[in-house]
């Protein structure tokens, strides 16, 4: 699964805290490029929503569209 969070880079966001035990990559999102637009990132809140749902196509799919996106 893909999470974008935003980190103020001294407290603990709560999406990790939320997050179960487990291993974990961070990785950060290049602070050259432009925000995402609201629409870019509704659509990815829809589409991790519907993943996480059970519906949605397959998580190769979607992470290529994340990384077209975060690429642009």
């Amino acid at each position: 699964m893909v999470r974008v969070i935003r980190w103020n880079g001294r407290d603990l966001p709560e999406e990790l805290r939320q997050l179960p035990p487990g291993n974990y990559v961070l990785e950060p999102v290049d602070a050259d490029m432009p925000p995402l637009t609201q629409a870019e990132e509704d659509g990815i809140r829809q589409a991790l929503a519907s993943l996480e749902a059970g519906r949605g196509v397959d998580h190769a799919d979607v992470k290529r569209s994340v990384l077209a996106i975060l690429k642009r």
